[in-house]
């Protein structure tokens, strides 16, 4: 057999929702296709509120108006390929399209965690060094962090991209997953697998770990900040606040660590499927309720542009 993967297989099956009754189907599919609308509209709502809003043109919202952009493209790179399978009846993924919703979907992943990651130390300079909040983050530093994380989340994807491209598939070629991911692929592969299990166990292992650790150490840091506020309204705004953050972040990392970062050998397809929903559906939802609904700014920059549009002459 050749070396070239195509040779054997050129395409993969992604069962997704034919694995269920024809009635779950419909309700999943219904579902899915809410939360998807939800979370575009969502993301989009903030994109426009901060942009529109020039008192909203500083760093925290420059980088949640990067995360509502990344949320948008995340969900986007697996649930209209889900959806359209469903109503078309068809199932097929070719392989380089595999590959490239793979790329896709991973890039974002890597930077969603970076971001929340940088949003975190944001509020840290904020809370914590609150008179160096303006000489410590500025524009050319936030600019500089977006980009970096581009650069390191686009690095990394490729690397694990490339080693998955360099191996064989040979007979079965169903994923039952809804979408192209890591662990059914290395599954299906009749090559050795060993150094991409290797590569995401190390070099993977500490791109994402990483992001959630600082994250921690921030609101560590800005708990034990607010915990020396007299004014009792004043800490539970904060902790409620930060309390909700954590909770997303903590749903989000914890569930890509407990499904990529476990032995290989361990996963169900059942588990991985529903950890999956989690970090590729829900969270992108949750991201722009959970960061803007308790920022008075953000809702009345929404307010405002609710208001334009239902104002404005058809």
């Amino acid at each position: 057999m050749r070396g070239a993967n195509q040779s054997s297989v050129c395409e993969f099956l992604l069962l997704g929702l034919s694995q269920q009754p024809w009635q779950q189907q419909q309700l999943l599919f219904l579902l899915f296709l809410g939360m998807y609308l939800a979370t575009v509209l969502g993301n989009l709502l903030i994109l426009l509120a901060i942009s529109l809003n020039a008192r909203l043109h500083r760093p925290m919202y420059f980088f949640l108006s990067n995360l509502s952009f990344v949320d948008m493209c995340f969900s986007s790179t697996t649930v209209p390929k889900m959806l359209a399978n469903h109503v078309l009846g068809r199932h097929t993924i070719s392989f380089s399209g595999c590959l490239t919703q793979m790329y896709f979907l991973f890039t974002f992943v890597d930077m969603d965690t970076f971001l929340l990651a940088v949003m975190a130390y944001d509020r840290f300079v904020a809370v914590c060094r609150p008179l160096h909040y303006s000489a410590k983050m500025t524009h050319p530093l936030c600019v500089l962090l977006v980009t970096g994380s581009w650069v390191i989340a686009n690095s990394n994807v490729l690397l694990h991209t490339l080693l998955m491209a360099r191996l064989s598939f040979c007979g079965d070629n169903a994923i039952r997953h809804f979408f192209c991911d890591v662990s059914p692929l290395l599954k299906l592969s009749c090559s050795d697998t060993y150094l991409n299990e290797v590569m995401i166990q190390t070099e993977g292992a500490l791109v994402t770990i990483t992001p959630f650790v600082c994250i921690l150490v921030s609101y560590i840091l800005i708990t034990r900040a607010v915990l020396s506020v007299s004014s009792a309204r004043g800490r539970w705004k904060v902790f409620s606040t930060c309390g909700s953050h954590l909770a997303v972040v903590s749903l989000f990392c914890g569930t890509i660590i407990a499904v990529y970062f476990s032995p290989f050998s361990s996963h169900s397809a059942e588990t991985d499927i529903a950890a999956a929903v989690m970090f590729t559906v829900v969270t992108p939802m949750l991201n722009p309720f959970i960061y803007s609904l308790r920022n008075q700014d953000i809702k009345g920059a929404l307010r405002k542009v609710v208001a334009m549009t239902f104002s404005s002459p058809l």
